[in-house]
């Protein structure tokens, strides 16, 4: 009975002592838009621990009362934003502002959509990581090719050097995981050394939007963007191999990427890729192959409020050049211009012998950005890359392994980009770019530098505003200032700087005192100053229609090549002649697209306009004679021109399983200061695409493509004669008529299959040129010694993982 009297006592005074606990606390607050600390109204603030919640008001303030003191775990969320957990240790009242993203486009775990633009009123067509799944053993110029507008100047099939409306080189930017690419882009020989399957997204900006990156994209701007992972504990990959029977090889390509739900990530991804020789339809193109060894690694943290990115790339090429292209004199260019065939066929080997081109590029990023409260985004970056290009002729003896080209190029940036953004319809966007170029013609080559040693400065700076002038409509404008300074080391010919171009009484100020013999030491010096604006704008209609307008003012200096040529280019099998009197190129660009997004039926129409005062061409002039024969003379001049025409696109879904895609790009380039065409202009060309897709029936794909390239009729005359020694007679060297128009059909196909418990397996079969076509291309600059590829089976294999 005591023992009884006793527990009841203590059970009382414990119930007395819980009762007594103090719960009387409260915790209340304001919830605010980060952007602009405008109030949040409905946001839901949880206390995990409990299962309490309250939702905030139109002044975005909340209050929970009755809370006791303890640690409490606190989630705050809303519609159309990221949500915040954190800890509160209450022992006491609190009061706490609490900020959240409103923007549902800078959420992390939003995956980039098809119609997703660079800017809103951008005209820019995209490409998507399944489409380059389909070019993973061709080049970035291939898969270029796909979009309307684009073509592009090949040097054989391996070589290829992307243009937009006719335009190429140093003005076309092609800026890679945000980094501008320096890679000694000035030849027409020399394709971009990017590896397309590092990216994860191509867009291709036809229009005027292109300050940001630059104030040179006369041509427009290529932009390969990385995949942004979502914030979560995962490990995945995917690994694709492909085998091709034209040239009997494939690549090889792996990537495995980790990421945490604290932000973290990271990716490796490597890729080898090699070839044999080509065939034609009729024959086997001795020395034509590629070997390619490229991998990048990606390591950052991405949060809403900060984060980092740091990026490296390798890129190891071997582009072997058609045995039969290489000439020694101009006679030899007109026997194959004559000859139906190669003067070389050799049997298949997978061995790249000289003449052939060696590239190493390395690249890196670190790149940081902060968001800062009620006022927007601070991004800093700073990049390197180092390119190392070799060229090889057919030299003799102790010669034969040295380059006759050897240069390295080092370029570094440090920039920052200050996005503005604390007003819901008007956003700013501003920055700051310096950047040194140091270019070394490596010595111990035994012959004249073709581009000679040169340091170069730039510094940049621009603003680019965004204004919502109503639902419907949205307004763009920007401006930019470049400032660039080149400083060379060159040795001319005495008697050509002083008769030939009478540069010693138009720059007396590069002599230096210096004559060696018949050679005089200069250093020339350039200073330019570029101001570049662009006006975009875009208005949304009924039924999914919309119209943008695009103008732009483009400055582009002349590049070193176009400054400094001097000499026989052994790749190119002719003597180039840069100009030091060239003037900065102006363009006034105008275009504008009529759209309609939807996807039982949608089109685009994109007439241009591009107006280009002191257009920078390379044109043969005659012929010169030297101790290896006679070669082409070919010189940089400038003219006034104009660059016009129409890109078309139309999609339509004939049924839920049947869709067809069309295109079809008209353009016209002239030479308004002699009234002739300008030189090396695309063609006509039209496309389409018909597609079965049933994803009930392992997401099955079927395509049968087909392009048609009619005959370039407009071309400039630059024909000439030449002598020759052995017939005692003039030979006529047509150099510019082009080929014949040609059609090409091809077929692609797709199934996925369930692989593993979280993974699947991807095969496609593909045909290229799948009738066998002999043609040429006229913007295949080897166009006068073979025939382009004939027929390609292709078969890849993807695991996903």
């Amino acid at each position: 009975m005591i023992k009884l009297f006793w527990f009841c006592v203590i059970a009382i005074c414990l119930t007395n002592t819980v009762n007594a606990q103090d719960c009387q606390f409260s915790f209340k607050g304001k919830v605010t838009d980060f952007h602009n600390n405008t109030p949040i109204v409905g946001a839901t603030v949880r206390i995990l621990d409990n299962n309490k919640y309250t939702t905030t008001n139109n002044k975005g303030e909340f209050e929970i009362k009755n809370l006791c003191s303890e640690t409490l775990t606190i989630e705050v969320s809303h519609l159309a934003c990221n949500p915040k957990t954190f800890k509160v240790n209450l022992t006491k009242n609190i009061y706490k502002e609490i900020l959240l993203e409103h923007h549902l486009e800078e959420l992390n775990e939003v995956v980039v959509k098809s119609k997703v633009k660079t800017e809103t009123t951008s005209i820019e067509k995209s490409i998507k990581k399944d489409v380059l799944d389909n070019f993973s053993d061709k080049s970035l110029g291939d898969a270029l090719n796909t979009v309307s507008g684009v073509s592009s100047l090949n040097t054989g099939n391996t070589i290829v050097k992307p243009m937009i409306h006719g335009l190429h080189s140093s003005r076309l930017l092609l800026v890679n995981n945000n980094v501008r690419l320096f890679d000694q882009d000035w030849g027409d020989e020399h394709a971009p050394n990017i590896d397309i399957n590092a990216s994860d997204r191509i867009d291709v900006i036809k229009g005027a939007n292109t300050l940001k990156y630059g104030s040179d994209a006369i041509g427009g701007l290529i932009l390969l963007k990385p995949k942004k992972y979502a914030k979560i504990d995962s490990l995945f990959g995917s690994s694709l191999v492909s085998f091709n029977t034209n040239g009997l090889g494939g690549n090889i390509n792996s990537e495995l990427i980790k990421t945490y739900k604290s932000g973290f990530y990271s990716k490796l991804q490597m890729n080898y890729k090699q070839f044999g020789d080509f065939n034609t339809p009729n024959y086997n193109l001795t020395n034509s192959g590629i070997k390619s060894l490229n991998t990048s690694f990606r390591l950052g943290y991405n949060s809403f409020e900060k984060g980092f990115d740091v990026f490296y790339s390798y890129i190891d090429n071997q582009f072997a050049t058609l045995q039969s292209s290489h000439i020694g004199n101009v006679n030899d260019l007109v026997i194959a211009i004559n000859n139906q065939q190669p003067s070389t066929n050799e049997p298949f080997s997978y061995t790249i012998d000289n003449p052939k081109q060696t590239i190493l590029h390395h690249l890196g990023k670190i790149e940081a950005y902060k968001r800062f409260k009620g006022f927007g985004k601070l991004n800093v970056q700073y990049d390197f890359q180092i390119n190392r290009r070799k060229e090889f002729d057919l030299r003799r003896g102790d010669l034969k392994n040295t380059p006759v080209i050897d240069l390295r190029l080092f370029t570094n940036s440090l920039q920052t980009d200050l996005q503005i953004d604390s007003s819901d319809n008007l956003k700013i966007n501003t920055g700051i770019l310096l950047r040194y170029q140091q270019n070394d013609a490596v010595s111990g080559t035994k012959t004249r530098a073709l581009i000679p040693d040169f340091d170069k400065y730039d510094a940049g700076l621009y603003a680019i505003t965004n204004y919502d002038l109503n639902e419907t409509t949205e307004i763009n404008a920007g401006i930019r200032y470049d400032f660039s300074k080149i400083k060379a080391r060159k040795w001319y010919n005495v008697a050509d700087w002083q008769q030939t171009y009478n540069y010693d009484v138009l720059f007396p100020q590069f002599e230096t005192g210096t004559i060696d013999g018949t050679r005089i030491l200069t250093n020339p010096e350039f200073t330019f100053h570029n101001i570049s604006t662009s006006l975009g704008l875009i208005k949304q209609f009924e039924n999914d229609f919309s119209l943008i307008f695009n103008y732009g003012l483009a400055s582009r200096m002349p590049n070193p090549s176009e400054l400094f040529s001097e000499g026989l280019h052994h790749s190119a099998a002719r003597i180039e002649t840069g100009s030091l009197a060239l003037h900065k190129e102006i363009a006034n660009k105008f275009a504008v697209s009529l759209e309609k997004n939807s996807t039982g039926f949608g089109f685009t129409i994109s007439p241009f306009f591009k107006q280009i005062n002191n257009f920078i061409q390379l044109i043969p002039t005659g012929i010169t004679t030297t101790i290896r024969g006679a070669f082409p003379v070919w010189e940089y001049n400038q003219i006034n021109a104009q660059i016009f025409g129409v890109d078309i696109d139309i999609n339509k879904k004939i049924t839920d399983q049947f869709n067809y895609f069309g295109n079809i790009s008209l353009l016209k380039g002239n030479n308004k200061t002699d009234n002739i065409p300008l030189i090396h202009m695309p063609a006509t060309n039209f496309g389409n695409r018909f597609t079965y897709k049933n994803d009930n029936l392992n997401q099955l794909s079927i395509s049968l493509t087909h392009k048609t390239i009619l005959k370039q009729n407009r071309y400039p005359n630059y024909n000439f004669y030449t002598f020759n020694a052995i017939t005692q007679q003039n030979d006529f060297v047509d150099i510019s008529s082009t080929p014949s128009a040609y059609s090409l059909f091809g077929l692609q196909s797709s199934a996925v299959f369930k692989a593993f418990k979280k993974g699947s397996l991807q095969l496609d079969f593909n045909i290229e040129n799948l009738f066998n076509v002999t043609y040429r291309e006229h913007l295949n600059r080897l166009r006068y010694f073979a025939d382009e590829l004939g027929r390609n089976f292709n078969i890849k294999i993807k695991i996903n993982y």
